[in-house]
């Protein structure tokens, strides 16, 4: 059996190929669909970040490490947000990079809908969206 060995590719390159198979949204148009029960905004930065610079209220928190663990609707570990395939999430990370490699490893899941926060958490508070602080 031989595998197939693509040529390596950079990150910068590997996110706008990621990015050509979804369509992002800005940070308003994700307040919207959660706000409007429409979406599922998911926050994947790390407990330090929150902590620094506060919380969405109403977004459901899963460490980048636990995602495709929690959010695949077939999986034993999933949280029971996880209802299937057809859930609109919404990943925000802190600037919209990692967001990006994780919405786009939950449509290998199968979560088609699954998208990203153009700019993270960072042009979400920005935007002067709602924000309370990590206690």
């Amino acid at each position: 059996m031989s595998v197939r060995r693509e040529a390596p590719v950079g990150i910068d390159e590997l996110l706008e190929r990621v990015r050509e198979g979804y369509v992002r949204i800005d940070p308003q148009e994700a307040y919207e669909a959660a706000r409007s029960g429409e979406a599922l905004l998911v926050d994947i930065r790390y407990e330090a970040l929150r902590e620094r610079d506060g919380l969405i209220p109403g977004a459901l928190v899963v460490e980048r490490n636990e995602l495709e663990w929690r959010l695949d609707p077939l999986g034993s570990h999933r949280l029971p947000e996880a209802v299937g395939h057809d859930v609109r999430v919404v990943v925000i990370c802190n600037e919209g990079y990692a967001s990006s490699l994780a919405a786009e490893s939950l449509h290998r899941l199968g979560l088609r809908r699954a998208t990203d926060v153009t700019g993270g958490f960072q042009a979400w508070r920005s935007a002067g969206l709602p924000v309370t602080a990590n206690l």
